[in-house]
């Protein structure tokens, strides 16, 4: 190396997540559980509970997934599935971080005064259910005393017969 180039420096973070999956087996083998027992509770397949252990980056399911592993493995080992997430996320590192939970989250309307086209269509539909509402009383008070009255024969009686032709 020519003086005045940096070192290339090596990335920390396979260590730290090598680190931390021997974290999570120390407190599995603590509390006395197997391998089988966490996948039977979690319903994880055994081998993605080896590779979180193991804390081998290249078996290890996309972050997405393996944030709710940790939460369900965490939860079968009795430890706080928040705090095993957050230790997670401090030896991964913040490349991708998860969108914080409420409106800033992608696809979310942001809160704030509504649109002035919002706003018209609101009044709108007020407008058509006050009317729909006035509509309906009115149907009910002008119906009187005979509402549920069903007019007609009784289904026990029967029709007179009339022959064809007949007046």
């Amino acid at each position: 190396m020519t003086p005045g180039t940096p070192e290339p420096v090596s990335d920390p973070r396979p260590e730290a997540i090598r680190a931390f999956g021997r974290y999570l087996l120390r407190e599995r083998e603590l509390r006395g559980l197997s391998p089988e027992d966490v996948s039977r509770v979690t319903r994880l397949a055994p081998s993605v509970i080896d590779a979180i252990e193991a804390g081998d980056p290249e078996r290890m399911p996309p972050r997405g997934y393996l944030v709710g592993y940790l939460r369900s493995y965490a939860g079968a080992v009795g430890l706080d599935p928040d705090d095993v997430v957050l230790r997670y996320q401090e030896v991964a590192g913040a490349e991708d971080p998860e969108p914080p939970p409420g409106p800033a989250r992608a696809g979310a309307r942001s809160i704030g005064p509504p649109s002035p086209g919002r706003r018209r269509w609101g009044v709108i539909v007020a407008l058509v259910a006050a009317l729909l509402a006035a509509a309906v009383a009115i149907g009910f008070r002008r119906g009187g005393d005979d509402r549920g009255e069903i007019r007609g024969r009784k289904s026990s009686e029967r029709a007179p017969y009339r022959a064809p032709g007949a007046p």
